[in-house]
């Protein structure tokens, strides 16, 4: 019986890319240009309804400028050295 833990040599080398993901991105980024004029008709289209507008214009919004970035909100009394990881402050010193 075989021992767990990591084989060497075993699994694809690191940097290589998934050639089945990169397939199916490759087919996805075909229809890159008509999914965008999909789009722009959904934001255009008076009579479709306000969520399918609203997405479709959030949709075209990230690609042509990013996501927006979110808040992230920390109630807690424990930060982090940004550089280390490694708790400090009141609550890691219990």
């Amino acid at each position: 019986m075989a021992a767990g833990g990591k084989r060497e040599g075993a699994g694809r080398p690191a940097g290589r890319r998934n050639k089945v993901t990169a397939d199916i991105k490759e087919i996805a980024q075909s229809f890159g240009e008509e999914a965008i004029k999909s789009l722009v008709e959904i934001v255009r289209d008076g009579e479709a309804p306000h969520a399918a507008r609203v997405s479709a214009v959030k949709e075209l919004l990230d690609r042509g400028y990013g996501k927006a970035k979110q808040a992230l909100e920390h109630s807690g009394g424990m930060t982090y050295n940004v550089v280390t990881g490694v708790p400090h402050g009141s609550d890691a010193d219990d």
